[in-house]
């Protein structure tokens, strides 16, 4: 059996409404005889302590409230700063996306370092052109290549990336058209070669 939520009452949040009944408290502005049905914060350093104000007086507040009131631009943007990361310490990443530079306890990145670092050295090896080593990485092959691997790894890509497959995506219609691009490359250059695969 699911158990429903109660709503939550989005005005009760600001009033009073879920603190008491309305009228117990008077505006907290001088001379005002309305109930303080709103509440706002005290100040900067007391966000979660408030005063209790009638409706013009809040909007009065509001108007006039200036969060980063009396602080210096790199006070301001230092606080910001924390802001963003919940005031919670932060560090940059150094290293490269294939995970230089980061702790691999479990060796997640090991194997895609390796990976690219031996189709680098191949691609080195062989002499290829910058056209041709972009052809590879596209179609996540290394040298040595053949016509038939080109093909069968051409067949794989195109199945998991052709838009039919993916409803339409545009995303996979993009990365299609990068694999066509990559495999007519990578044919090209292994062209003379055609007659040992057959």
């Amino acid at each position: 059996m699911t158990r429903r939520r109660n709503p939550i009452d989005l005005d009760g949040l600001l009033t009073e409404g879920s603190y008491g009944t309305p009228g117990k408290r008077a505006c907290a502005e001088s001379g005002c005889d309305l109930p303080g049905r709103y509440r706002a914060p005290q100040s900067r350093e007391k966000l979660r302590e408030y005063i209790w104000l009638c409706l013009d007086h809040v909007r009065a507040y509001n108007k006039s409230w200036n969060y980063y009131d009396g602080m210096s631009e790199n006070e301001i943007n230092s606080d910001r700063h924390s802001k963003t990361f919940w005031d919670r310490p932060t560090w940059p990443i150094s290293g490269q996306r294939t995970g230089e530079g980061i702790r691999d306890d479990f060796g997640f990145f090991q194997e895609e370092m390796c990976s690219s670092a031996a189709g680098a050295a191949a691609s080195a090896k062989a002499g290829l052109d910058s056209a041709t080593v972009d052809a590879l990485s596209i179609m996540k092959l290394s040298p040595p290549i053949t016509e038939n691997a080109i093909k069968q790894r051409y067949k794989e890509l195109v199945k998991q990336h052709h838009p039919d497959a993916n409803g339409g995506d545009k995303v996979a219609e993009e990365r299609l058209k990068e694999i066509n691009q990559a495999y007519a490359t990578l044919m090209q250059s292994v062209g003379p070669e055609r007659g040992r695969d057959e």
